[in-house]
């Protein structure tokens, strides 16, 4: 009878998991289709490159820097659904708004309002979501929510760009996202009333995981800054790829929207080993993807594509296990703080990280080569120290 309740208790779970991914599958081809040509329907709207700039980089600090205080409240409130919810409906609901936008000052707001949505529910989904994964493994359950996350990010593009060579508007384009928008919402209130206490999906008869590691989670914060902070966004590279002229400029989307995919794959595999192996699996991983900045930053398509090709797989790896080692160092009944606290670390140093890399990338492209590798490569003893000081969970 244990038996078959815990396999029920498993595939409810997984379910859960599919439902969540499925939210961020039509989540994520509305706010990635409109990340894709906010650029340039900024600059169509009269902003500046600066302007651009500034925009990008402001969202990006709100967007992962408000997640510590959203998860704190997420765990004194215990309302995850109710700010999972309104954090999804401002994150996708701004983006079909675009298309209302006149003023490139009205885009902007819009485009910093999305990213907020995004660090409103964070915390609090990862938290339901780290129930559900503790049951199908912790590793598995993160995969296969960033791989549905990361089919979205690849149809979200091509939705724009068909609409874009059919209408030539971007005003149509954002338009037309309003459909998957209300779609992640249906999804995630249909998540809810079937799964109103996600926290039930989880075996809590082992106390393992109950004592807080707290020396331990600011190490391994630490350590994944440092991947954060080494790897370089894609709008870098895609710059590089314009400037030398190495593909045409209807090209460089693919380029993205092919790196996606990678992500997809690369997690469900590297989640899936992450339950087996345990954190090794990270470091071997880490180790593999570091070299992807000389690829992707040289002057040889060839090389590029080898770069493309590691850069998503070192995405995939952020987007699952790094985020799954988070259950094994916060106390279950504070996951949406830990993850608030994580995310805005992580966040922090990826935007430092980035505009060290840009400014370098001005002086010479070769330190900017060099920082990238050795940032990420000097993760890895850190990583190995946290694997120690938990112990292997996963035997």
């Amino acid at each position: 009878m244990l038996n078959l309740q815990d396999e029920h208790l498993r595939h409810s779970a997984l379910r859960f998991v599919l439902l969540m991914g499925l939210v961020s599958l039509f989540a994520d081809m509305t706010y990635e289709a409109g990340r894709s040509v906010t650029g340039p329907y900024l600059a169509l709207l009269g902003a500046s490159a600066t302007a651009v700039g500034i925009i990008a980089g402001l969202g990006e600090l709100i967007g992962y820097g408000l997640r510590i205080f959203t998860g704190i409240i997420s765990d004194r409130t215990q309302r995850y659904w109710l700010i999972t919810i309104i954090g999804y409906a401002v994150n996708v609901l701004a983006v079909p708004a675009l298309a209302l936008a006149g003023h490139w000052e009205t885009a902007a707001v819009l485009i910093i309002v999305e990213r907020l949505g995004k660090a409103i529910r964070a915390p609090a989904r990862d938290a339901m979501l780290s129930h559900a994964a503790c049951t199908v493994g912790k590793g598995w359950g993160f995969a296969i929510h960033e791989a549905m996350d990361q089919i979205g990010a690849m149809l979200g593009p091509m939705i724009v760009a068909v609409v874009l060579a059919w209408k030539g508007s971007y005003p149509y384009a954002f338009a037309a996202l309003v459909l998957p928008a209300l779609l992640a919402i249906s999804t995630l209130i249909i998540a809810k009333l079937i799964y109103p206490q996600p926290q039930k999906l989880e075996n809590v008869m082992e106390e393992v995981n109950q004592k807080p590691f707290r020396t331990v989670f600011w190490l391994y914060l630490v350590a994944v800054g440092l991947v954060a902070a080494g790897f370089a966004d894609f709008p870098l590279i895609a710059f590089h790829v314009k400037i030398s002229r190495l593909i045409p400029d209807e090209w460089i989307p693919l380029l993205y929207s092919g790196a996606m995919g990678v992500d997809a794959l690369s997690a469900l595999l590297i989640g899936r080993l992450y339950d087996k192996i345990g954190l090794p699996i990270l470091m071997i991983f880490v180790g593999i993807t570091a070299p992807f900045a000389p690829l992707a930053f040289s002057t040889n398509v060839g090389a590029l594509l080898g770069g493309i090709l590691l850069w998503g797989i070192g995405l995939g790896a952020q987007e699952s296990v790094i985020r799954a080692v988070v259950i094994d160092l916060v106390p279950r009944n504070r996951r949406a703080t830990g993850y608030g606290v994580f995310n805005t670390g992580f966040g922090i140093a990826w935007f430092i990280g980035s505009a060290v890399m840009g400014i370098l990338y001005d002086w010479s492209l070769l330190s900017l080569v060099i920082f990238s590798v050795a940032l990420q490569l000097a993760s890895i003893p850190l990583i190995y120290m946290v694997y120690l000081r938990l112990g292997d969970y996963h035997k």
